[in-house]
């Protein structure tokens, strides 16, 4: 049996009633196993699929960790963290499939740049179209932004999908990369004590990577590594209860980073009747 002081990485897998792309994404990982010395844990937020029974068929001696309720992202991933050791930490979602070496290729990526705490790949979908995974820190402004270039992507406009070309094809530093793959140092995790549990899903990546930055260091984007991102998957089977759970996590994002906006925002939410309900 091998010791946890041997593996280099721990890949951190969060299951919420996505059993069929979770398998994918296993299957993947294992047909194409990271060169890396490592080790898979697969956090279950108390899926009513048979998700647990198809792995432990499937794949017995993977670890898995079973919360008996539903935690939240940043609560199950952080429980996968704390029961390991490892140096490196692959946040990695149940519906994404990295392609052959693409774990590698990250982990060359931060070993090759010291002032580096966190990495992550160019995403694609299932037809190969590059998503956007990275980007600004959110504000009024850049969310702006972000929402012109996402209309621009979705309507194929030109100049758009050129610059979203060039950009995924490009080493850089962005504010923040897409928590549906991101590789972190554990050195600099444990520095900002890892995800911000007041998110239960979404926001919590981009406020993750703020922490990382406020200590000194930088968060890379790298076109070497690919990984398919499905996406959507643990909030298809309730869409409504999914937008309120985003707009939660934006207010709570607003309320730690930009106070001064958080009234203006519930009220807008208000007008529109996207406020969520109170607990």
């Amino acid at each position: 049996m091998t010791a946890e002081s041997d593996f280099r990485l721990t890949i951190v897998i969060v299951s919420y009633n996505t059993r069929d792309t979770l398998v994918r994404c296993l299957k993947a990982l294992h047909a194409s196993p990271p060169n890396v010395a490592h080790q898979i844990i697969v956090i279950d937020n108390a899926s009513s699929d048979g998700t647990v029974d198809l792995i432990h068929a499937t794949w017995p001696s993977l670890r898995i960790i079973q919360m008996g309720f539903n935690a939240g992202f940043s609560a199950a991933n952080n429980a996968a963290i704390h029961s390991s050791q490892s140096e490196l930490v692959l946040l990695l979602n149940s519906d994404t499939v990295p392609a052959p070496n693409s774990i590698d290729n990250l982990v060359s990526a931060l070993d090759d740049n010291s002032d580096v705490a966190a990495a992550g790949p160019r995403l694609v979908n299932l037809l190969g179209q590059v998503e956007l995974s990275f980007g600004r820190m959110i504000s009024p402004w850049n969310e702006a932004w972000q929402k012109l270039i996402t209309l621009g992507i979705t309507k194929q406009l030109p100049f758009v999908t050129s610059w979203l070309k060039r950009q995924t094809h490009t080493t850089h530093y962005p504010d923040w990369i897409s928590g549906a793959c991101m590789l972190v140092r554990r050195t600099d995790g444990d520095i900002v004590g890892w995800l911000d549990e007041r998110y239960f899903l979404y926001t919590e990546d981009v406020d993750f990577c703020a922490a990382l930055r406020a200590v000194g260091h930088r968060i890379l984007f790298t076109p070497n590594a690919e990984v398919v991102h499905i996406g959507g998957q643990s909030g298809s089977n309730d869409p409504l209860a999914t937008r309120y759970l985003y707009r939660k996590s934006h207010l709570a994002f607003y309320a730690k980073h930009h106070p001064r906006w958080h009234a203006p925002l519930r009220w807008l939410l208000r007008l529109r009747h996207q406020l969520p309900p109170p607990e």
